[in-house]
């Protein structure tokens, strides 16, 4: 039998050249796909920076979740309020206010988000809770950072910065001469709030 050797050739010439540009079209696909993941890698990297942590917290609204606290206690319930700067929890008995500030880490957080659509509610500070307390007259368990201890009575006024706590023995109603002192507070040493539920007590 005679081969035809310029046709073999041109077939084996044919052969290398799909071979190379296979090659070449995998080398390209490969770089594409590297390129998205990059592109993907730096777009959640960029989402991530833009997230903030009452973001993570309102993912986990009417959930369980545990706070440590910087001056070494803590609190869990039910995680019932998230605002611009401070939470609300639920206990069996009394309702937790905490600011973000004061807090050192969280327990029971997933790993989902939820952003605030609404821009009244994100302008909703600790302050704004701290006049709803001062309004219902309630008597609250001031927790202060540093150390410091505790402290039983009335919030009084709320100023941009500051509450004016009237002290008075727990249990006792805010009255002139039941009220052994006025304490100043900064926000700035507000490490939990612990106010009575209504109908608690």
């Amino acid at each position: 039998m005679r081969v035809d050797w310029r046709r073999s050739a041109s077939y084996a010439g044919g052969m290398r050249w799909d071979a190379l540009f296979n090659d070449m079209e995998s080398q390209l696909a490969e770089a594409d796909r590297l390129a998205l993941d990059a592109e993907v890698g730096e777009r959640t990297r960029a989402e991530m920076v833009g997230l903030r942590l009452e973001d993570r917290l309102r993912a986990v609204l009417g959930c369980r979740i545990g706070v440590h606290l910087l001056c070494g206690e803590s609190a869990a319930g039910e995680l019932t309020h998230v605002g611009a700067d401070a939470l609300v929890l639920d206990e069996d008995r009394h309702q937790v206010l905490v600011p973000y500030a004061a807090a050192a880490r969280y327990v029971g957080l997933g790993r989902h988000v939820r952003p605030e659509s609404s821009a009244v509610r994100r302008a909703l500070g600790l302050a704004h809770s701290l006049r709803a307390l001062a309004r219902d007259r309630a008597e609250v368990t001031v927790t202060i950072d540093g150390g410091a201890g505790r402290l039983t009575g009335v919030i009084d006024r709320v100023g941009g910065d500051y509450i004016d706590l009237a002290v008075v023995s727990p249990g006792e109603a805010r009255r002139t001469h039941s009220v052994g002192q006025v304490s100043v507070i900064p926000f700035t040493a507000l490490a939990m709030i612990r106010a009575p539920k209504a109908g608690s007590v």
